[in-house]
């Protein structure tokens, strides 16, 4: 990925450019997690079947991850502030059109939509803040992203809720795609009326071949996994899956020849970092589902409304703000057992989970699991991202940052077609095993990466 260097004086506009990014990015992460509360609802008016439920978040998520390969890229070539304004703006129309949508085919097709805009979008933000900001106040500007995109997350659940249950006009679940358009304006506004302009580097190259793989692999491991339980699983879902696996294959192969591979190759020689995104891989995809499957119980099983729900996943939020303020601390310490630790406390949350959920024990009790599961995960989210991205050289972070973005967005995908699947097989208690069994997995390929992560290059 080129890189763009930092401007003699900076921008007049950069602390509104700054706040356009980082409203672009509370939007994003909004809309990738409100369907973990809203998709019952959006069931019960549109209808369609249990894999309609898994399509609204994997199909948003799928999309983000297979063009946020590409996304960045993109916007090197044809110049970042243009396809900041294209995916806001595809971004907002799309919003509209699930807010419209009367099918769950197109609803799903709209979110898709979503997704791919969004990909189109996120990853300008960094480069235009990079270009517009002095080095002495980038660190200050990029130290702000945290507790939004912290507090983003939290409220997305809760906040479309509290829009379901007030329900004004009788919108229902649409008034959470509607609150899009007016932020969609003001990012786009703000956008063409503060960012620079830039005409791009023509020179940078996208693999057309590498882009077309990663979709490729990726589609044909999420579409047999959700539409599989419902088709009775016939002989074309595995051959999905081994085609989806052969695409991976080949794409690997791919980054080795390529002259402009999506992941620099250097990278894929080094252990440490091969290692890591493999326990990213493994991590997200068990905590990828989690909170859907999660929500889909106390809607579908215990009868909760969208707001209770929403609060009923509360403490997950706290126990991840909580640990997370903890963990930079923790980490100057024992280096990678902040990983052991932070794996033993979510599966410790989760084993909790299903004992509640097997017994006779009030739903209520599932708050202190639930905050449980909300630590360990707040103890891991940043130190697995830092414990990959460690290990890259500074001429390799740029790649490393992408491939471990699009890796959480697609785990993320799998993860959800997956424990969804067992949970209308079997309810919650099956894929809260496979979570805990995901946790001892990710713990033991922990233990590959290096003991301390900083200076690390191998």
């Amino acid at each position: 990925m080129t890189t763009t260097s930092p401007p003699t004086t900076a921008h007049r506009w950069r602390w509104r450019v700054l706040a356009v990014v980082l409203l672009a990015e509370v939007v994003d992460l909004l809309d990738s997690t409100v369907m973990t509360v809203a998709a019952p609802s959006v069931h019960a008016g549109l209808g369609g079947g249990a894999a309609t439920l898994q399509w609204l978040t994997a199909g948003y998520t799928l999309a983000f991850g297979v063009l946020l390969v590409v996304g960045g890229r993109l916007g090197d070539h044809w110049g970042r502030k243009r396809l900041f304004v294209l995916g806001a703006v595809g971004f907002t129309v799309a919003s509209a059109l699930c807010a419209a949508a009367t099918s769950p085919e197109a609803l799903v097709a709209a979110r898709v939509a979503q997704g791919a805009f969004g990909a189109l979008m996120i990853p300008q933000g960094f480069g235009v803040l990079a270009s517009v900001f002095g080095e002495h106040e980038r660190a200050r500007a990029f130290s702000l992203f945290g507790p939004v995109m912290g507090l983003a997350a939290i409220g997305g659940p809760i906040v479309a809720g509290g829009l379901i249950a007030l329900d004004p006009g009788g919108l229902d679940w649409r008034l959470v795609f509607l609150v899009n358009l007016p932020i969609g304006a003001l990012v786009v506004a703000g956008a063409l009326r503060w960012m620079p302009a830039d005409r791009g580097d023509t020179t940078a190259r996208i693999d057309p071949v590498g882009a077309v793989l990663v979709a490729a692999g990726s589609a044909l491991l999420v579409h047999p996994l959700i539409q599989g339980r419902e088709a009775g699983r016939p002989w074309w879902t595995f051959a999905e899956l081994a085609a989806g696996v052969v695409a991976f294959l080949a794409l690997g192969r791919r980054q080795r020849t390529s002259r402009s591979p999506i992941l620099v190759p250097s990278l894929l020689r080094k252990r440490a970092f091969v290692t890591g995104l493999v326990v990213a891989v493994s991590f997200f995809t068990g905590a990828g589902g989690l909170t859907l499957v999660l929500s889909l119980h106390l809607q579908l099983v215990l009868g909760h409304t969208a707001l209770g729900t929403a609060l009923a996943l509360s403490p997950m939020a706290v126990g991840i703000v909580l640990s997370s303020i903890a963990a930079p601390r923790l980490e100057a310490g024992p280096g990678r057992s902040v990983l052991h630790l932070g794996l033993a406390v979510e599966a410790a949350g989760v084993i909790g989970l299903a004992l509640v959920v097997s017994s006779d024990l009030p739903a209520w009790a599932l708050s202190v699991p639930t905050l449980v599961v909300g630590l360990g995960l707040g103890l891991l989210f940043g130190t697995v991202i830092q414990s990959v991205l460690a290990v890259a050289s500074p001429d390799e972070v740029g790649s490393a940052s992408g491939a471990l973005n699009a890796v959480q967005q697609l785990a993320t995908a799998l993860g959800v077609a997956v424990l969804g699947t067992l949970f209308f097989a079997g309810g919650l208690v099956p894929g809260l095993l496979v979570v805990t069994a995901m946790c001892l997995v990710s713990a033991l390929l922990v233990a590959l990466l290096p003991h301390h992560r900083s200076g690390v290059r191998s």
